[in-house]
């Protein structure tokens, strides 16, 4: 994977600008907060994210793929305060769950879009992901 960063271009924070990348293409469709049983465990814009974030791995992980092959996710919010307000909490949970391989929190190229509703009514934040997981 290789992060493309224009010469002098302000470096992003939290994301990168493009991924080049070679291996093996998963898609992940959007993933909401809610547990593998299908239940929201909260209301909470934060605790949505981190679990959505959660569900992104557990299914990337189905294909033998880490946080670190991410190579893009769009985000959908219903409320864009919410997801500015996030703040520290947000980033805590992105961190905790984006790690690499290496340790280090791993920043994708993102965008992040504020829609009228989601089709799950409690569904604050949905998540979508695709990865690369290079060849062996």
């Amino acid at each position: 994977m290789h992060i493309l960063q224009p010469p002098g271009w302000a470096r992003p924070r939290g994301y990168s600008n493009g991924i080049a990348a070679r291996g093996t293409l998963v898609s992940i469709a959007g993933q909401i907060g809610w547990n593998a049983e299908a239940q929201f465990v909260s209301d909470n814009f934060v605790e949505q994210a981190r679990q959505a974030l959660a569900n992104i791995v557990e299914v990337l992980a189905q294909a033998g793929g880490r946080p670190e092959h991410i190579v893009r996710m769009t985000w959908y919010v219903v409320d864009k305060q919410e997801y500015l307000s996030g703040g520290k909490a947000l980033g805590d949970a992105y961190k905790a769950l984006m790690r690499g391989a290496d340790g280090r929190t791993h920043s994708p190229v993102m965008t992040a879009v504020q829609v009228v509703a989601l089709i799950e009514d409690r569904a604050r934040v949905e998540i979508e992901a695709t990865a690369v997981i290079p060849e062996v």
